[in-house]
């Protein structure tokens, strides 16, 4: 989803007046990252410099824990996230060809974004769902005991 400059400004308004209330106080990086992806899905290099400029921090520190921690994304996510479980039970059941099948049918690889946003694919070690292996999510809905020939449907319905 691409922003309108309206919309920009707005998000990084907010984002400014988050700041302010946090960076006097003891870590203030964490939370505002974390504000920054729920405002824009991502950190772009220029979200991270406007957080290291706003804190008065070096950028290199900004992206250290971005680059650091598997919570942040420095590249646009779609609206549905498909992970795949590659988890031991999962895998052993078939999960390399659910997520070959999920792949294929949305012509991209995993840890890419549809040219429309719409999904993004992410492969996933265990979900807690072993009994239901192989599982795929999207976003927070669980699908469990996969073939490759289920996909299609499920992807159907997003």
């Amino acid at each position: 989803m691409t922003l309108t400059e309206e919309e920009k400004k707005q998000k990084y308004a907010e984002l400014a007046a988050f700041i302010d209330e946090y960076k006097d106080k003891k870590g203030p990086l964490m939370p505002v990252m974390q504000k920054a992806q729920d405002l824009f899905s991502y950190l772009s290099l220029e979200t991270q410099i406007f957080i290291a400029d706003r804190l008065g921090i070096p950028v290199t520190d900004v992206y250290g824990v971005a680059t650091f921690y598997s919570q942040f994304s420095l590249q646009p996510k779609g609206e549905y996230i498909v992970s795949v479980c590659q988890g031991t039970a999962c895998y052993v059941k078939g999960a390399k060809d659910v997520l070959d099948e999920v792949k294929k049918n949305l012509g991209i690889e995993v840890g890419e974004t549809t040219a429309d946003g719409k999904f993004t694919i992410q492969d996933t070690r265990c979900l807690g769902c072993c009994g239901l292996a192989p599982v795929m999510t999207i976003n927070d809905k669980v699908y469990g005991r996969l073939v490759p020939a289920d996909i299609k449907g499920i992807l159907a319905n997003y």
